[in-house]
Parts: C-alpha cells; structure tokens; sequence
C-alpha cells in the first residue's frame, strides 16, 4: 500500500499595505493642443511605513507627481487614492480635510508661527481640527527629535536646527497616513541636512511612518528604502536599498 506524506504549507509573506498610489495618472499644463504633459498614465504605489524617494531629471516629472500624491494639484485624467479613498473623486472641501488630517508635509521653509510656542506650532494641526492632543505621542515625538525641553520657546528663541525638528514634529503629531518631503534638505547646510534626514529615517523605524521625498540630491535618496526614478513624465525604474553610488549611476543612466 502506498502512502502519501503531506507537507505541511510554506508560510507565505502577506502582501505589502499600500498607504498611496497612482493609476493611469496623466497631468497635462497648459491648453489642449499646446500643452505639455507633466505626467503620462504614471502608475505607482507606495508601501506604508517605508520611506520612498522620487527622483529624476529636471522636468521628470518627480514634483508634480508628489503634488498629485498629496491632493495639492487636480490630475487631468486617471486616478490618486490615499488608503482606500479616491481623491479625484472629493470635493474641494473633502479634499481640504484629507490634507488636513491624513497627510503630513516637510517643506523647505518651515512656516512656523512666530507668535506661538514650539509646542503651539506643533499642534497646531490639532488645535484647527478640534483634535485633542495625544501627550503620549507628543512627549515621544519630541523626545525622538530632541526638543522636548524647548516647547515653551518661541521661534526667535530656537536656532535653525531646533525650528526645523519643531517643523518635523508639527507634521508627525497628526500621525498622517502619509508624509511628503518636498525637498526637504534643498536650503540646509550639510550638518542640519543629515539631521533632517536621520529625523525622517527614526520616524519610520520608530514610529512607522510612510514618507515620501522629493529630491534631487543623491546622498540625501540613499536614505530611502526605495527610489522611483521618473524621466519625461513616466516611470523609468526604481532602486531597492540604494546607496549614493548606485544612485548616482541611475541618474547618470536617465542623463541628469
């Protein structure tokens, strides 16, 4: 008689959570016929709690589709969704308080208020929506970035690296689906950029955080998990795990 051994299933990896992505995502300036596409039918996805760089050219592309991505600009045709939600499909309000409450910005400037405590601009985000504030998380973001004992300073009180982790925190307290970068290191010396960017490296190992940059500068991409690299509005690849030099031959390779 023969018998059969049964094996017992190989356990399978679940399939990543996708925090944002783009479908067919055509952005054309400009009026029909003499218009120039920004974006053409793009589709791309983006993995919560993993910090994803796009780059490209000059012209690629790379900042409108972030703009897409976080509801600042309409698509022209194809589809943006942030978890399960459709932003081409919310009115101007709704989408207004989506931004508000589901997605983090890190700009160049900081725009702090300088009126207000390092505490106050931090949860200011909070205070417009009628949210309360999480002290848990608020002691443990500014821990993180080293300000918790600056949060009664006002603005004129921090220096530059301070206002900036008070910019950082502002964007982190709401705890966003997602946390776009938008050249965050461009006007930084190079001490406050590497800060910046290990800030934005701690908040997705130690508080999960999704964040997506924009950048041009190789050093500041290789802290990514992930690069999607853009060219004349399409998709032209992407990097796993990179570091500086493979950044840099990819942007040789796309004739930046």
């Amino acid at each position: 008689m023969t018998t059969t051994t049964q094996h017992a299933p190989h356990p399978t990896t679940p399939p990543p959570t996708i925090a944002a992505r783009a479908i067919a995502l055509t952005k054309t300036f400009g009026a029909k016929g003499a218009g120039v596409t920004a974006l053409d039918a793009v589709d791309v996805s983006i993995e919560a709690g993993r910090f994803t760089a796009i780059m490209g050219p000059s012209g690629s592309g790379k900042s409108t589709l972030m703009h897409c991505l976080a509801g600042l600009e309409t698509p022209t045709s194809g589809q943006v969704l942030v978890g399960d939600t459709d932003l081409t499909r919310l009115s101007d309000k709704a989408l207004t308080l989506l931004r508000r409450e589901r997605i983090g910005f890190v700009f160049q400037s900081f725009n702090l208020l300088p009126m207000l405590t390092a505490r106050q601009n931090i949860v200011l985000p909070l205070t417009l929506a009628g949210r309360s504030v999480d002290a848990e998380r608020l002691a443990h973001i500014t821990g993180i970035l080293g300000i918790d004992d600056r949060l009664s300073h006002r603005p004129s009180e921090l220096s530059g690296g301070q206002q900036q982790r008070v910019a950082m925190a502002r964007a982190l307290i709401t705890a966003p689906d997602v946390l776009f970068a938008d050249e965050p290191t461009g006007a930084l010396d190079s001490r406050s950029s590497t800060q910046m960017l290990s800030f934005l490296r701690t908040s997705v190992r130690e508080l999960g955080q999704t964040i997506v940059m924009v950048t041009h500068d190789p050093r500041a991409a290789s802290y990514a998990d992930r690069i999607l690299l853009l060219a004349d509005g399409q998709l032209a690849g992407e990097l796993l795990d990179p570091t500086e030099d493979s950044v840099l031959a990819a942007m040789k390779g796309l004739g930046d």
